[in-house]
């Protein structure tokens, strides 16, 4: 029953903040799309569609959260996505809400 829970509310958590997500992995290790989608689906369990996971990548870049730059790696050209210090600050700002240090 608990291990379903967890899963039940790791999922709505992906589902719902998949940016905050994407910045926390993007936060440890700049990367690729492709590895963003793959390390979320192993730790949500859920299946992200690359027709939502793009999207969400161009508005972060937009919002100045995170930058990209391609990189040549062997014969394929990647997108790498960093997390930028506005990005930094956003998490920061999200991890203090979720410890009640801003209630509103």
């Amino acid at each position: 029953m608990e291990e379903n829970l967890k899963k039940e509310i790791v999922q709505h958590i992906t589902k719902n903040l998949l940016d905050i997500q994407i910045l926390t992995l993007i936060n440890k290790q700049p990367t690729w799309g492709y590895k963003i989608k793959k390390q979320i689906e192993a730790t949500s369990g859920l299946k992200i569609r690359h027709g939502a996971l793009y999207p969400l990548l161009k508005k972060l870049e937009s919002r100045g959260l995170i930058t990209s730059q391609k990189q040549q790696q062997g014969k394929r050209t990647r997108k790498i996505y960093m997390i930028t210090e506005v990005g930094r600050e956003y998490l920061k700002i999200y991890n203090a809400v979720l410890k009640n240090k801003y209630l509103y």
